[in-house]
């Protein structure tokens, strides 16, 4: 009598559409999936259409007030087509409360046999059609059920990992900065350092590699800002002729973090990357977290321009101090006529707009010539300068 009424907000979930399904196939009113917690039966998907009331998804019982534990043990069938014909069903409280005519329920059992929950249906009427048939359909949905389940929990298991391995990492400083020189190129000048990490925990893995995991596992924003406390730690050593660049993304610009973090530092002698190669969906949310950043002196540059789409929509957008070339247009630069083109429009861009251009990932004498030649003003690489520690910085410093 409810059909027609769907239970709002998981509709696109499998074991949702599994429920809807076994649930009509059997013509009762309530079928839920529910998992095993600290001693509750917790409901974890419900379709009970109209009787939302009654039951629905977050909602739990004490195991022992609920037929599971008896299924489990065998004391209960996992089909009871009438209640009323089972003396344990008519002792217990919930019978009658619900009520409960006709309940089918079968364990969801993860792969290593670990019981996770229930997949059952029910009905407050009793039902003498409920035959084995029906049992065998609803363990086939059950097993489809603990197929998805097991991967779930495989996931949520991974992602603890992780958590737990990133905690360490941040909690235990397992990280450290690395600073690359960043020179004018006429007059040949050290200026400053872009502050890059390196992560000491084995095997090894790239820092692109444990940011896009911290991100995944929700922290992201945490990781880069305590990478971004230790390298602005060097501001206090170098001279104060020296800037240090530090990159963040546009989540944790958003975040509201920065602010704290560059707290006390001479704001002109920061400069914060955008590093985000994704698209940005609200721009001006975003400019909106620079603006007080930015009025306090610290400088704007974007990442990787010419690398992609994202880096032109950033300059487009954002309007940055500085616009840094992507190491992949820098390479060849000197021998690649396309190459040189876009170069040289960034850099005509960069003169409209007030934005000073610095190219990455100079590698050659030549490729040092050819970006002299068009106008970029500074410029990082191997050709300049390795990343080197902090010392090794605050050395060549001078």
């Amino acid at each position: 009598m409810f059909d027609g009424l769907m239970n709002p907000g998981r509709q696109g979930s499998s074991i949702q559409r599994a429920l809807q399904s076994v649930r009509r196939h059997l013509g009762m009113e309530v079928a839920y999936v529910s998992r095993f917690e600290n001693g509750l039966s917790v409901f974890r998907e419900v379709d009970a259409p109209g009787l939302e009331a009654l039951i629905k998804p977050g909602d739990s019982r004490p195991l022992e007030d609920v037929y599971c534990l008896h299924i489990l043990a065998g004391r209960l069938p996992e089909l009871i087509p009438d209640t009323a014909a089972e003396p344990i069903c008519q002792a217990m409280p919930i019978t009658a409360q619900v009520p409960i005519g006709a309940h089918v329920s079968v364990p969801i059992r993860l792969e290593d046999g670990t019981p996770y929950g229930m997949f059952c249906c029910l009905s407050p009427f009793p039902n003498a059609s409920l035959n084995p048939r029906d049992l065998q359909v609803m363990r086939v949905f059950a097993d489809m059920a603990a197929h998805e389940i097991t991967r779930e929990v495989a996931e949520a298991e991974a992602l603890r990992l992780k958590r737990a391995e990133l905690r360490q990492v941040i909690d235990g400083g397992l990280f450290s900065p690395r600073y690359q020189p960043i020179h004018t190129l006429n007059p040949a000048a050290l200026v400053g350092f872009e502050a890059l990490c390196r992560f000491t925990p084995e095997p090894y893995r790239s820092p692109d590699q444990w940011f896009g995991v911290a991100h995944d596992a929700g922290l992201g924003e945490e990781l880069e800002i305590a990478v971004i406390r230790e390298a602005v730690k060097a501001l206090a050593l170098l001279p104060s002729r020296c800037f240090v660049s530090v990159n963040a993304s546009p989540p944790v610009i958003l975040g509201g973090g920065l602010p704290e973090a560059f707290q006390g530092l001479d704001p002109k002698r920061l400069v914060l990357e955008v590093t985000e190669h994704a698209q940005v969906a609200d721009y001006g949310a975003l400019r909106d977290a620079l603006a007080p950043i930015r009025a306090t002196g610290v400088r704007l540059a974007i990442d990787d321009a010419g690398a992609g789409y994202s880096s032109m929509q950033h300059i487009l957008q954002l309007r940055p101090d500085i616009i840094k070339l992507d190491m992949g247009l820098v390479r060849d630069v000197d021998s690649d006529p396309a190459k040189r083109a876009l170069a040289a429009a960034l850099c005509f861009f960069g003169q409209e707009t007030g934005a000073q251009i610095v190219a990455e990932g100079i590698e050659t004498p030549a490729e040092r010539a050819a970006l002299e030649a068009l106008g970029v003003c500074k410029g990082q690489g191997y050709l300049l300068g390795r990343p080197v520690e902090m010392a090794a910085a605050v050395a060549l410093a001078g």
